[in-house]
């Protein structure tokens, strides 16, 4: 057998656990990346690669067969939910699906996002709950769902799908919820923060790796929620970190603006339970601790 998995975006916030993840299962991890690296690790290898340039995303795939692919890598920068960039990345990741599939791809799980949802429904249904996003990052995920499954199928091609959920954990971006909290806690500082009365989904980094990789390993087809299941109100989450950072400063509720009006936007993740058989490790609590304990460290 083959053990030899191609990745994308494994230099990511998510992208870097499901390496570990893979590598810990004794793959051999592939892995296409714009610089900067990862460390040097055994049984990963490490390709510069933009992923932009079909011809030379087209010429790798013609001298490197690869039967396994996870592709991860899409713009989450500034501006994402509404950039035009999307549309490339539509374009970019169907060029590495018919290159692959013509090169002897036979399966590949690609990541989607809760932002494909039409979050006015509140609680989430693979292949149930419309997929009407407002913002361009969730259509053009969306988009490319279903240009993908339907490529796959035609091609005989084990295909996956993993919809993210909101995600924590060490070395997420600054500016997130969880890191920014955390980070003026530990500083004393007075906090900022929207009015946190919504209800969201959350998973730790980690888990969400692990669910990824369940996924990629498991027989299950199409689309599957990779989400804890269950309702946290953001406030709870603050008032948490306060508790476990022993903050006793001000917490400004409503000083930044919130992000969508819905108030309810979580998973339901029978499929990843059931189907997957994936539990994640981590409470919220856990979690929470270990994220706060890895950014006293550093």
């Amino acid at each position: 057998m083959d053990n030899r998995v191609l990745v994308t975006g494994g230099t990511g916030f998510i992208g870097r656990n499901v390496v570990n993840e893979l590598l810990k299962k004794g793959y051999d991890v592939h892995s296409l990346v714009y610089p900067p690296f990862a460390p040097e690790q055994k049984n990963l290898v490490q390709y510069e690669m933009n992923l932009m340039d079909s011809e030379a995303v087209s010429d790798f795939l013609k001298e490197n067969n690869f039967e396994k692919l996870i592709h991860l890598a899409w713009y989450v920068g500034k501006g994402c939910q509404t950039s035009e960039v999307n549309l490339d990345w539509v374009r970019v990741s169907l060029n590495l699906l018919h290159n692959f599939v013509i090169n002897g791809g036979k399966s590949v799980l690609y990541t989607g996002s809760v932002s494909e949802y039409d979050y006015r429904y509140g609680y989430m249904t693979e292949d149930f709950t419309p997929l009407n996003n407002e913002y361009l990052y969730g259509k053009s995920k969306a988009a490319l769902y279903s240009l993908a499954k339907e490529f796959c199928s035609r091609n005989n091609i084990d295909f996956k799908w993993a919809r993210l959920f909101n995600v924590y954990g060490p070395n997420e971006r600054d500016a997130r919820l969880v890191p920014s909290v955390i980070k003026s806690m530990l500083n004393g500082e007075s906090v900022k923060v929207s009015t946190c009365i919504k209800y969201q989904d959350y998973l730790h980094v980690e888990d969400m790796a692990g669910g990824i990789v369940a996924l990629f390993e498991s027989n299950v087809q199409n689309a599957v929620n990779i989400c804890s299941g269950e309702p946290i109100k953001l406030r709870t989450i603050v008032e948490k970190i306060a508790e476990y950072t022993s903050f006793k400063g001000e917490i400004l509720w409503g000083a930044v603006p919130t992000y969508f009006d819905e108030p309810l936007v979580v998973g339901n993740n029978s499929r990843l339970k059931n189907e997957v058989m994936f539990t994640p490790k981590y409470t919220l609590e856990e979690g929470l601790k270990h994220t706060i304990n890895w950014w006293k460290n550093k």
